[in-house]
């Protein structure tokens, strides 16, 4: 289902805009495959992965959906359809939501899964003490997620739209992929997370973005190579933040 105007007339423009598709599918695919062998998520699948760095992921993920919530308010505010708008602030929203609950969910569980798991005291929560403090972006955090801010406030629309759809697309991807794969073992510990993003709702909004951003490339064919260019950085960056993560990377200095 496209959430944006369908019409008489639009055949070339929606001939231009699968070519966009077609051609972020074609540039990417490298980066897809590098993300598909990527060890963090081989052992996210099969419950492996450390909780310390389940952990360090998710106080990461709080960091960056706080600044992409930030984008898509920006890509919807300049969004010249408002069907366009209304995808894009609802995705906001979403991304809001899903760092006030599920993530705050999960971190908890992660802290002291850390804790039980050897993690240095103070770690965990501990009932009457303050909470810790929140978590410093990493240097590819706030690389990631300042150049989608960027490129929602500052290039064109559909450049800027471009550049967010990663994040849903190759979630979506990879999120069935390891729900299916997590679901082979019982009482898998990271089950919760695999399945959020093979759930129909999540599914269903990365198909609904992939519609907005077809459609404002075919609308804007002059900036259909930097949308391209901007869709395979953002996908080099996803592989990336889950590298980072997975080594638990932090600022050298």
């Amino acid at each position: 289902m496209s959430p944006g105007p369908g019409g008489a007339g639009s055949a070339a423009a929606d001939e231009r805009g699968e070519g966009f598709r077609a051609r972020v599918e074609r540039e990417s695919a490298p980066v897809r495959e590098a993300v598909d062998a990527l060890p963090f998520l081989a052992a996210l699948a099969d419950g492996s992965l450390p909780p310390a760095v389940f952990r360090h992921y998710l106080e990461q993920d709080r960091c960056y959906l706080r600044e992409y919530a930030r984008a898509l308010a920006l890509l919807a505010a300049r969004a010249p359809d408002p069907a366009h708008a209304a995808v894009w602030a609802g995705s906001a929203a979403g991304a809001v939501a899903a760092e006030r609950d599920l993530h705050a969910d999960l971190l908890g569980h992660a802290l002291l899964a850390a804790a039980g798991a050897g993690s240095s005291a103070g770690e965990a929560p501990v009932p009457g003490e303050s909470p810790a403090p929140a978590a410093e972006p990493s240097p590819t955090t706030l690389a990631y997620s300042s150049w989608l801010v960027a490129q929602a406030a500052t290039a064109p629309y559909a450049v800027g739209a471009a550049a967010v759809l990663p994040c849903f697309t190759v979630y979506a991807e990879v999120g069935l992929a390891l729900a299916e794969r997590a679901a082979r073992r019982a009482e898998h510990p990271y089950a919760r997370w695999t399945a959020a993003y093979a759930e129909a709702a999540f599914q269903q909004a990365s198909a609904r973005a992939a519609d907005v951003v077809v459609e404002a490339v075919a609308a804007d064919p002059a900036h259909e190579d930097a949308a391209v260019a901007a869709a395979v950085r953002a996908t080099r960056f996803e592989w990336m933040f889950w590298d980072a993560a997975s080594r638990k990377e932090g600022w050298p200095l």
